[in-house]
């Protein structure tokens, strides 16, 4: 092997060398300073009761999957109404069949205790 087969791996590794090493100087030039967070009345003008960034209760987790599952429905239920009156029955049974898994998995959720709040 010549040496010009590898001279443009070598200037690739360079390059990329070259770019590591300046964007971790960029990080280290603009790095923030921590510092612990301060916090003031809110729009209600009432003191916080709780810190900024504190952790959400599990209870909320199963909720917000319940609301992600029927934001996903709503994003398939707007093309199909563009094209059910074209594909006829088989797109209303097919719709009818995601409702139901969709309905499914409300009753799991509901039976499990998901929407319970004492």
């Amino acid at each position: 092997m010549q040496t010009s087969d590898w001279q443009p791996i070598l200037v690739l590794l360079i390059l990329v060398t070259g770019a590591v090493v300046l964007l971790h100087a960029l990080s280290v030039a603009v790095r923030a300073v921590r510092e612990p967070l301060s916090t003031g009345p809110f729009s209600g003008g009432l003191e916080p009761q709780e810190h900024p960034l504190s952790r959400f209760h599990v209870r909320w987790y199963p909720v917000t999957m319940v609301f992600l599952a029927f934001d996903m429905e709503m994003l398939f239920m707007y093309p199909w109404t563009r094209v059910v009156s074209a594909v006829g029955t088989t797109a209303v049974v097919e719709m009818f069949l995601f409702l139901g898994i969709l309905l499914a998995g409300v009753g799991y959720a509901w039976r499990e205790g998901a929407f319970r709040w004492n």
